[in-house]
């Protein structure tokens, strides 16, 4: 343990560093920036909030006794009514709630197309560029799709990208220098997009509740066995989300 009292640590980096337990008092954290943190457990007494932004996973966040992550979930099913559709639980959820996936992300793809082709490799804010958005879902459907469901070891292309916080695993690719073009990266999502759609068009009440054969393999996810329902709700998830950064940054881009 460290002891930092009255200390200086104003512009500090802190990554991969394990914070488990450690305790604030009286400390200037204006100006912050935190990402792919776990901030599980956390408890915060008289704090100052303001011009805060967070996004993430939120669940049983308690913000002066009011449970507010019922009232997110509710704004955001408001402003996108496609959302809710995506928590499906049955197969014929899972059928529609792809379709509206395919029909969302050919709609941002076009948008992208019209903004000259070096600015699809540009981050904003620190974030993935466009293309490397396309990269990672092309490496979260070879996850939990091609590994997970359909059970070979490694499935990953060479142009997939993972979550930068995510440790480096011998096999799994993490070329981050790499520029491929659009249509090279579409290329890769329609055939990704496709195995998903097969997938899904397979579905069963049976085999949707059934868990998947471990992997005898290292690599992402970890090799042991998943509920099917839980893989393809992932898979959900992130196409939903990137979405919406996607289209949050060629905001910023298409205003430039």
């Amino acid at each position: 343990m460290a002891d930092f009292v009255r200390a200086d640590l104003r512009g500090s980096r802190f990554e991969r560093a394990d914070l488990t337990g450690a305790q604030f008092r009286a400390v200037d954290l204006r100006d912050a920036r935190f990402r792919g943190v776990d901030l599980g457990g956390v408890v915060m007494r008289g704090v100052e909030l303001s011009n805060v932004s967070i996004h993430g996973e939120i669940e049983n966040l308690t913000i002066n006794g009011v449970d507010i992550a019922p009232l997110v979930t509710a704004e955001l099913d408001r402003r996108y009514p496609d959302r809710a559709r995506m928590r499906p639980t049955d197969p014929a959820g899972f059928h529609e709630a792809w379709g509206i996936v395919e029909r969302l992300w050919g709609d941002t793809v076009e948008r992208a197309r019209r903004l000259a082709p070096e600015l699809l490799h540009e981050s904003v804010d620190g974030e993935w560029s466009f293309i490397e958005t396309l990269r990672h879902l092309v490496f979260a459907t070879d996850s939990w799709v091609g590994r997970a469901i359909l059970g070979s070891p490694a499935p990953w292309d060479p142009l997939g990208l993972p979550w930068d916080e995510m440790p480096d695993i011998p096999g799994v690719p993490r070329d981050r220098a790499a520029r491929p073009s659009l249509d090279t990266v579409l290329d890769l999502r329609r055939d990704r997009m496709s195995t998903v759609r097969r997938v899904i068009e397979g579905l069963t009440v049976a085999s949707l509740g059934a868990d998947t054969v471990p992997v005898d393999a290292p690599g992402w996810p970890e090799p042991r066995s998943y509920p099917v329902r839980e893989c393809l709700s992932i898979v959900l998830n992130e196409e939903w989300e990137h979405r919406l950064y996607a289209e949050r940054d060629l905001e910023v881009l298409f205003a430039r």
